[in-house]
């Protein structure tokens, strides 16, 4: 994973040849000095300019490292494709300069060089086959998939007390009034039903979008003990909107009771009452 990513050049993640990487847009860490630890919230990615960068993991207060990553190699990236938490911790094995990637730098990327995306999807393919191969050897080669999921899902639940709070909270469709009720996770996810990918938000606002102005994975709205944000997703192509203000992508934008909320298109309300 090193032939795409370069500090000069016309690589995605470079400069144009002449001319530095911006400052701002690149940070450094000592040896030794943790990047990122698992569980913290992830809005950027890192590609890897100088030095190395173990990823580890942490297993019954064991670290185990996952990998040793040098110049070229890019992490982190599922902060930006998914707003996740981080899965494991970022250690700098060495001095190291790395180019943070936000959100909207990454869609940048993305639309003008389609081999990241690639990579990224054959980096991924890697690891379902090698978590196939640990599943396989771990049950043996039948393997349910689908019992799976449902010893996985009760993990998921969400505590019953937690559910009501955000059981009311809602935005509301402001041609038809039709009110989506915000999920009782930490998250909700906003744009229309996939049947390619099987793929469906939350909310889904296709019925609504006969311009289909609204992308399928379009943006999320956060649930934290401050409030509620709204963040886009890598990749929505018609914007989205709070207060009549475009917001940009990745970067999570605070929203209140009564606040205009525009996805694509559509015009909704948020009432959190």
């Amino acid at each position: 994973m090193k032939a795409v990513f370069k500090s000069t050049g016309t690589g995605p993640g470079s400069t144009e040849p002449g001319k530095e990487i911006p400052a701002r847009e690149t940070v450094s860490h000592a040896g030794g000095e943790t990047i990122f630890q698992e569980g913290d919230l992830g809005t950027e990615m890192y590609i890897i300019l100088e030095g190395r960068v173990r990823i580890e993991k942490k297993i019954r207060g064991e670290t185990h490292l996952l990998s040793t990553l040098d110049k070229g190699d890019f992490f982190g990236e599922m902060g930006v494709l998914e707003n996740s938490p981080r899965s494991a911790d970022a250690v700098a094995d060495a001095d190291c300069k790395l180019l943070a990637i936000s959100g909207s730098r990454f869609d940048e990327m993305i639309r003008k060089n389609p081999e990241i995306a690639v990579r990224i999807i054959r980096k991924y393919a890697v690891r379902l086959r090698e978590a196939n191969t640990l599943l396989e050897r771990l049950a043996g080669p039948h393997i349910d998939p689908e019992a799976i999921v449902r010893n996985l899902e009760p993990a998921e639940a969400v505590a019953p007390e937690s559910a009501g709070a955000a059981s009311r909270h809602r935005l509301v469709e402001l041609t038809s009034g039709s009110p989506f009720f915000l999920s009782p996770t930490s998250e909700t996810t906003i744009g229309r039903a996939d049947p390619v990918t099987g793929i469906r938000p939350d909310i889904d606002l296709a019925e609504f979008d006969a311009n289909r102005s609204v992308s399928r994975r379009h943006a999320k709205v956060l649930r934290s003990e401050t409030g509620y944000a709204v963040i886009e997703e890598v990749g929505t192509v018609n914007g989205t909107f709070v207060n009549d203000q475009r917001i940009p992508t990745g970067s999570p934008v605070p929203v209140k009771n009564g606040d205009r909320v525009k996805i694509g298109l559509i015009q909704l309300r948020a009432v959190f009452e």
